[in-house]
């Protein structure tokens, strides 16, 4: 099974608005067996309050810190763009491992992402079996391929 590094189970902060997709990623995780603590918010302010330990997420044990975030651009209240330039720019959160998933192909969304420091961009296919796919390479390359940082949970 892959686990984050400290052999405990990975924690994922799953930052998507659409149920559907929230559902498929949390099945290929499942399928993939990667041993994770999915976390999931659903628009860019409930991901800022969740990083920043806000609000109903003060609380650490309730908010740990992401080995990985996955991020959708197009979000509710504050976009996926936004929520990057605040976890890049904030000393607590900047190291995390920021994974857009997103259904843009835009040469400027991509271009953009990288120059503000995503680890990838991964553009959601539309085919099924595809993305259960793509979500357990995501999986078994962050954390059985690369080495991470310390998430200081």
């Amino acid at each position: 099974m892959t686990t984050a590094a400290d052999g405990k189970p990975a924690v994922i902060l799953l930052i998507e608005d659409d149920k559907g997709d929230q559902e498929l990623i949390r099945r290929s995780f499942e399928k993939g067996k990667i041993k994770n603590d999915l976390y999931i918010v659903e628009d860019g302010e409930q991901a800022l309050d969740y990083l920043l330990r806000r609000g109903k997420y003060s609380d650490p044990a309730l908010s740990p810190r992401p080995d990985l975030v996955l991020l959708d651009l197009n979000l509710p209240k504050i976009d996926g763009r936004k929520v990057l330039e605040k976890i890049r720019s904030t000393v607590e959160l900047k190291r995390l491992v920021v994974v857009i998933l997103t259904t843009s192909k835009q040469d400027q969304d991509i271009i953009r992402s990288y120059e503000m420091g995503v680890n990838s961009y991964i553009t959601k296919p539309f085919d099924f079996q595809q993305f259960v796919k793509v979500v357990q390479e995501v999986g078994h390359y962050w954390f059985q391929v690369v080495v991470l940082p310390p998430n200081g949970k």
